[in-house]
């Protein structure tokens, strides 16, 4: 199993939500096995996305996907997110 850990900002925490949410089918499809959305207690545009693997692998070919790549600008994202894989 593995763990992606995706920290980004977004403009506007509803916004990202609504894009998010929408993009259920792009997880399932990609091999996103479960996931848990987080918003840093101080600063809730500052988000922590987990989302689990089978592999790292799987995991990397999801994040290169154009369509997510589509998805978190349509949500807002500022700047780009601090990505760490973990197995």
């Amino acid at each position: 199993m593995a763990l992606v850990t995706l920290l980004h900002r977004f403009a506007d925490y509803d916004t990202f939500r609504r894009v998010y949410d929408a993009a259920d089918g792009l997880r399932q499809s990609g091999g996103v096995s479960d996931h848990s959305v987080h918003r840093m207690a101080d600063d809730p545009n500052n988000i922590l996305v987990l989302h689990y693997f089978d592999s790292v692998e799987k995991a990397r070919a999801y994040l290169g996907n154009p369509e997510l790549k589509d998805a978190m600008q349509q949500a807002g994202m500022q700047g780009e997110p601090r990505i760490e894989f973990y197995e």
